[in-house]
């Protein structure tokens, strides 16, 4: 896969990065939407293909993104189809960072270090790239107000956008309202965005998060409620100034 053209999860962090604060919006639901993304990229590759409400693996051959070939080695080493929710929910220790790292190498992003209260370290991040933020926005906005299907990558990545909570950070306030509704409505024109995307919203409400298993005493809601909460490495915040690179993806697994 050639590197003329953006990933889905390179897009999805340059949407959700916020050009004021040097932030990211939505951070530990962006870290599952990361994760999804990266399901969507393989697919859209050739690589892997829904199975159900279960990915498999078609061809293990590797696309020549590092960040994407160690997601695809983990999903093959699984053997069998692993459910979607089980694998966005997984452990996603540094993945954020992963490709906050990569878009400053590919000069997309420039870091900035920084204190808070004057003591603890913190790192932002500007994009530097404005103009190739502002054709993912323009591609965005003109599939939610022009009515005209969207090619697959812009469905996918309307359907992620919708999923980890972006809306309201694109498209704020009253005036917002029936574009953040167009933009959940997007979610049908590509059936592989549209599964990652409920299996994000399905982490996030902990729906399926676990295994099934018989009811049990003690199996209320409080129980699956437990099964949602994830670790997050949140940017801007004290401690963000480690440097993960390509070698935390061998971190990213399913359950």
């Amino acid at each position: 896969m050639g590197r003329s053209r953006r990933t889905i999860p390179e897009e999805l962090l340059l949407l959700a990065l916020d050009p004021a604060t040097g932030t990211t919006a939505q951070p530990q639901s962006l870290d599952l939407g990361l994760a999804g993304a990266q399901l969507v990229e393989l697919a859209l590759a050739g690589r892997i293909a829904p199975d159900g409400d279960r990915i498999a693996v078609v061809m293990a051959r590797p696309t020549g993104d590092p960040t994407l070939d160690s997601a695809l080695e983990l999903l093959r080493r699984r053997g069998s189809p692993v459910r979607a929710v089980h694998w966005i929910g997984g452990p996603r220790l540094g993945l954020r960072q992963t490709y906050l790292n990569h878009l400053e190498r590919c000069g997309m992003v420039h870091a900035v270090a920084g204190q808070m209260c004057g003591v603890l370290p913190t790192t932002r991040y500007q994009a530097t790239e404005t103009a190739i933020s502002r054709e993912i926005r323009t591609r965005l906005d003109n599939a939610i107000r022009t009515g005209v299907p969207p090619d697959p990558r812009t469905a996918a990545l309307a359907a992620l956008a919708h999923a980890v909570g972006l809306g309201k950070h694109l498209y704020p306030g009253n005036e917002g309202r029936s574009s953040r509704s167009r933009l959940r409505d997007l979610i049908r024109h590509d059936p592989m965005g549209g599964l990652v995307a409920h299996a994000v919203m399905d982490v996030q409400n902990g729906v399926g998060a676990q295994p099934r298993r018989a009811p049990g005493p003690g199996s209320g809601s409080g129980a699956r409620t437990a099964t949602a909460r994830t670790t997050a490495d949140a940017t801007g915040v004290p401690g963000q100034s480690r440097r993960h690179g390509h070698s935390s993806m061998a971190r990213v697994g399913a359950r």
